[in-house]
């Protein structure tokens, strides 16, 4: 999906990942982000196609992405055979950013189909038709991947890596976590803290065996749940606990551990 550069897109820096992201699309370098679900490299990606005034496209992948889900394919309409362009084709024509979000999760032949766009080539082939593509300057290729939250999720190889400048995200600490919160909930500042606070706690419960942990976007939505008039607990369970497990006992522990700060 394209997303036009109109209005500015909140991000707060956690770290140099601006000035990084920045350099990489000077140099027409790919970019990897690496880091938790939910730690902010979709939101950096949206404010960078802001601030650099980029159309934007966005693959989300999962176990059935394939290359032609990215380059394009070919469909009847009526009595034709045409071909349609995917994101990345079309990020390619274009001159856009396209972001690959969850590039571990798509099948192996969704990664080499970009092989020639993270070299010095940046050229894309397109197989079906015979076109040869090469990506003009303001085009840039950003992947995300999540390298699994205490060993779980799938990984991406080595010899991938490589072809890529890298930042890797963690959750923001405490008082800039706070700030987004409230940012994006308009909630008061204690609530946000209390939540904060709230996922440190789970982020740092190892023998939960959570394939998943508190993330920022779920604090965000159970802020806004409170800001609404949802009791707080009520909030954090729907918002917070629930999608983090579906195990009675874990989510027993989960609410013991709400109990304690809300």
């Amino acid at each position: 999906m394209a997303d036009g550069a109109q209005t500015a897109i909140y991000y707060e820096a956690i770290a140099d990942e601006v000035v990084v992201f920045e350099h990489a699309y000077r140099n027409r370098l790919p970019l990897l982000l690496k880091g938790p679900t939910g730690c902010g490299k979709s939101r950096l990606v949206e404010h960078m196609a802001r601030r650099l005034e980029l159309p934007l496209f966005t693959v989300g992948c999962h176990e059935e992405t394939s290359a032609v889900d990215l380059v394009g394919r070919f469909l009847i309409r009526g009595a034709e055979t045409v071909w349609q362009d995917g994101p990345v084709t079309r990020a390619v024509r274009e001159g856009a950013i396209v972001y690959i979000d969850e590039i571990a999760e798509a099948r192996p032949d969704t990664i080499v189909a970009l092989h020639s766009l993270t070299d010095h080539r940046r050229a894309l082939y397109i197989d079906r038709t015979g076109e040869s593509l090469q990506a003009p300057d303001q085009f840039m290729l950003v992947a995300s991947y999540n390298p699994g939250y205490q060993g779980f999720g799938r990984e991406l190889k080595a010899s991938t890596r490589q072809r890529f400048v890298s930042i890797a995200f963690d959750y923001p600490g405490p008082d800039l976590e706070a700030r987004i919160v409230r940012h994006e909930s308009g909630c008061d500042e204690k609530t946000a803290e209390r939540l904060v606070r709230l996922a440190s706690k789970i982020r740092n419960l190892v023998e939960l065996g959570l394939t998943e942990t508190a993330s920022t976007r779920l604090l965000v939505h159970a802020a806004r749940l409170i800001q609404q008039g949802l009791p707080p607990r009520a909030a954090c369970d729907s918002a917070v606990l629930q999608p983090l497990s579906d195990e009675r006992d874990t989510l027993r522990a989960l609410r013991d551990l709400t109990a304690l700060i809300f």
